[in-house]
């Protein structure tokens, strides 16, 4: 369903972000992932050149103007535009009390909601590039959830995603772009491996959910794609929740 279009990845080299790559590519996309080490670039771009898929890479800090604009130039020079976005990047969270998180630590985690740089400097810089893209923005389902979590600065950025979505989704509409976030739940990654790792989190965690497993990271890619593909044409603004079940509600 996604033959001839093309897609950026950011933080496409492991976990979720990896699942995706291969899950859009697989369905005929061509990608253009991206992540901070070089090393990291070359192992997954290679991983999946070596499944025949059409994948290549470019070093990218998203936080950083130079770092976004190598991610676009990658994709304009190597496929000749853009068709899908998906922001995938985020901050590792700081774990304790919310009221005990200095300055530094807010600034920190608050960075994931600079995801809107993409929209304004992106849209610029793509310019004849851009085609009818759809884009996805990465939630998650911690500030969904009933019961205190110690993830609260994480929490609340994610707040703030999931409501940059349904304020950017009606202004982005008329440029022909069709905007949606995915929100994941406990999902297996080495990002997430302190809640799940720790007998004591994981069955605080597990007892919200309505399935006894954790998450793979490609039942979320399978959202992704989804989201991405024409099937969901019709879906705009929404932010689907991926979370074997978990409560959830703002």
């Amino acid at each position: 369903p996604l033959a001839g279009k093309v897609a950026l990845v950011t933080a496409g080299t492991a976990g979720i972000g990896l699942a995706v790559a291969e899950a859009l590519a697989g369905s005929g996309a061509r990608v253009v992932l991206s992540s901070r080490r070089a090393p990291h670039v070359e192992a997954a771009v290679g991983q999946l050149q070596g499944q025949g898929l059409d994948v290549c890479g470019v070093v990218c800090h998203v936080g950083q103007p130079h770092g976004r604009q190598a991610l676009i130039d990658k994709a304009l020079d190597t496929y000749g535009g853009v068709d899908i976005l998906v922001s995938n990047a985020a901050v590792n969270p700081s774990f304790g009390p919310t009221m005990d998180t200095d300055e530094g630590q807010w600034e920190k985690v608050m960075m994931a909601v600079g995801w809107i740089w993409w929209v304004g400097e992106g849209l610029r810089g793509w310019g004849h590039g851009l085609r009818g893209c759809r884009r996805v923005l990465k939630p998650c389902l911690s500030p969904l959830l009933p019961s205190p979590q110690p993830l609260g600065p994480y929490s609340v950025s994610k707040s703030a995603l999931l409501g940059l979505v349904k304020v950017l989704a009606p202004e982005l509409r008329p440029l022909n772009i069709r905007l949606n976030g995915v929100a994941p739940g406990l999902i297996q990654t080495r990002f997430s491996s302190a809640l799940w790792e720790d007998e004591a989190t994981r069955k605080r965690v597990m007892a919200q959910m309505g399935i006894d497993r954790i998450g793979t990271p490609q039942e979320v890619a399978a959202a992704v794609t989804f989201l991405c593909s024409p099937a969901a044409s019709y879906i705009i603004g929404e932010t689907l929740v991926v979370a074997g079940g978990a409560p959830s509600r703002l």
